[in-house]
């Protein structure tokens, strides 16, 4: 006579059960995403959240930056319309209008092009997942300007850096025909150095050259540095007279002073101040 082998005693499972409904709590199935649905999105890493608005200034509101504007506009019009278009590097001084004018750009073009382009601004912590992005867009008839704004890698990082080669330069991770990357940093290199780094002795330009390998792989590298004091109260006088504010020359120029330096952010920031003075909701 065979053994008999006992039934599971009653609730024997439901340890299994509580771990196996933890991990799936943990681990979400991804978001499906209708990448036709809105005209910008933000990767999160697991699937893409639509954004129903793009928040951008209108591009004649953008002063002391005319030629970086015009070569943005121009590329970003040509990808909208299904033409060649170049990966962007936006570098230079803080607060100078770098992703503004790419949020400007890509609204302008929406407006012209009904609709056929769509902004994907990736979360600082889902870099590692753009290759499930790029297969995504990449079966989508749309084109798409993915922006990674103030990008930067910590010393000693030879994965990020790599990656980002493989996909301006066409590797088997590139992205798709129809997406183009827009990066924004602070330094033209990207990567960061540590302060008591050596230069190669032997080969500086070697070195030069390293620095700067991954600013020499997209199409558009833009400089923005910071403005005149000209400049300075150009932008201001453009945004007043946008909203009906009034200011003295004095008093915007005291406010720069109080915060130690001249850009489009610090503008912004006084014109805030006219209109909340004002009674006004920019």
């Amino acid at each position: 006579m065979k053994d008999q082998v006992d039934p599971p005693a009653p609730g024997a499972d439901e340890p299994l059960i509580r771990i196996a409904e933890a991990l799936e709590r943990l681990a979400p199935k991804p978001l499906h995403t209708n990448w036709l649905a809105w005209p910008a999105y933000v990767w999160t890493g697991a699937g893409a959240r639509g954004v129903e608005r793009l928040e951008a200034p209108p591009l004649g509101l953008l002063k002391g930056i005319d030629r970086q504007k015009s070569v943005v506009t121009d590329n970003v019009r040509r990808l909208a319309q299904g033409h060649s278009a170049h990966d962007m590097l936006l570098w230079g001084a803080r607060g100078m209008g770098k992703s503004a004018l790419l949020r400007a750009a890509v609204s302008a073009a929406q407006l012209e092009a009904h609709g056929a382009l769509a902004l994907v601004q990736v979360a600082p912590d889902a870099l590692a997942t753009l290759v499930q992005l790029f297969n995504a867009l990449g079966k989508v008839e749309r084109r798409f300007l993915v922006f990674i704004d103030d990008l930067g890698f910590a010393p000693g990082d030879p994965t990020g850096p790599r990656q980002l080669r493989s996909w301006l330069d066409g590797g088997v991770e590139a992205r798709p025909a129809n997406a183009r990357l827009a990066i924004t940093s602070n330094r033209r290199a990207i990567v960061a150095r540590e302060a008591n780094e050596q230069s190669d002795p032997l080969n500086p330009r070697d070195d030069v050259d390293d620095q700067l390998a991954l600013a020499d792989r997209f199409g558009l590298a833009l400089g923005f540095h910071a403005c005149s004091q000209d400049e300075y109260l150009e932008i201001i006088e453009g945004y007043a007279g946008e909203y009906g504010l009034e200011f003295t020359r004095a008093e915007a120029l005291e406010w720069s002073r109080r915060r130690g330096g001249r850009s489009g952010r610090i503008a912004w920031h006084f014109v805030t101040e006219l209109a909340g003075r004002a009674g006004k909701l920019l």
